[in-house]
C-alpha cells in the first residue's frame, strides 16, 4: 500500500518518520541540506544560487538511436573535443542480420566520432548501454546525463538523468544543465516484498500513486527506512532503474 502525506516529513536517524518540524529540531529547508539528492547537486552546481542551478554532468552517455543526431548537432555548433567521458552504445539499432548489423553505418559514424573526439566506445552485442553504465561508469556521489529514458542509477548513489539529445549536446558544448532546485520525496520501506512480487512491481506501485497527480514532478525520490535492508542490490537496481 502507498500512502501520501502532503505537509512535508522529516527522517529521524535514517529510522523514524515524524511530520512534526518541532521533533526534528530544524527547519525544513536546513534538513533537505541533509538528504544524498541536495548534496549531489550542490556539489555539480556552477550557479551561485543554490535555487536555480546550473548543473555540469561527470560522464555522458547514449545509443545507437540517439548519438548519430547529438554528435552531428554539436558539430554544427562548434564541437572540437568532448570534455568529459562520453559513452556510445550499440545496443539499440543491433539486430542481427545476413551480413553483419542493421544501421551499421550508424556504429561506424560511433566509433569514428570517439576516435576524433575522446569517446568510449562500446561495440555492437557486448553490453546494454545501462548495465555497462552500472558496471563502469555509477559512482558514489557522481551525476550521468543520458539520452535514454532509463537513465537512473540511484541504487548505486549515482544520480542519473535521463534528457533529450539537446541536454547533451549542451554539455558537449561546455554549457550547463538548468533546473530549479528539485524537492526531494522520501520514499519510505516497511516490511519486505512477498513472495512473488518483483521490482517492476514496487516500481509500478509508486508510479500509480504518484504520477498521475504530478506529486513529484521536478522531485527526486530516496529510498529509505527499515525496508530498504530487506531489498537486495539487484532488487534495488530494478526499482530505481
Amino acid at each position: 500500500m502507498v500512502k501520501l502525506y502532503d505537509g512535508g516529513a522529516f527522517l529521524l536517524d535514517g529510522k523514524e518518520l515524524v511530520t512534526d518540524p518541532a521533533k526534528a529540531g530544524k527547519a525544513a529547508e536546513e534538513a533537505a541540506k541533509d538528504t544524498i539528492a541536495w548534496k549531489i547537486l550542490h556539489d555539480h552546481n556552477k550557479s551561485a544560487d543554490e535555487r536555480k542551478l546550473n548543473i555540469r554532468f561527470d560522464k555522458l552517455t547514449s545509443h545507437d538511436i540517439t548519438f548519430v543526431g547529438i554528435i552531428q548537432t554539436a558539430r554544427a555548433s562548434g564541437l572540437t573535443k568532448f570534455p568529459m567521458p562520453y559513452v556510445l552504445t550499440n545496443c539499440h539499432n543491433s539486430l542481427c542480420a545476413v551480413g553483419g548489423t542493421i544501421n551499421e553505418d550508424d556504429h561506424v559514424f560511433g566509433l569514428s566520432c570517439a576516435k576524433r573526439y575522446g569517446g568510449i566506445y562500446v561495440p555492437p552485442h557486448m553490453a546494454v548501454i545501462h548495465q555497462f553504465a552500472r558496471e563502469m561508469l555509477a559512482t558514489g556521489g557522481g551525476m550521468i546525463l543520458g539520452s535514454d529514458s532509463h537513465t537512473r542509477y540511484g541504487a548505486l548513489g549515482t544520480m542519473a538523468i535521463g534528457e533529450g539529445g539537446g541536454e547533451l549536446v549542451k554539455q558537449l558544448l561546455e554549457q550547463t544543465y538548468d533546473i530549479d532546485m528539485p524537492g526531494v520525496v522520501a520514499v519510505y520501506l516497511k516490511g519486505e516484498p512477498a513472495r512473488g512480487v518483483g521490482p517492476q512491481d514496487v516500481a509500478l506501485a509508486i508510479i500509480g500513486a504518484v504520477f498521475k497527480n504530478g506529486y513529484v514532478k521536478n522531485k527526486v525520490m530516496e529510498f529509505v527506512g527499515p525496508g530498504v535492508e530487506k531489498l537486495s542490490a539487484d532488487f534495488r537496481i530494478g526499482v530505481v532503474r
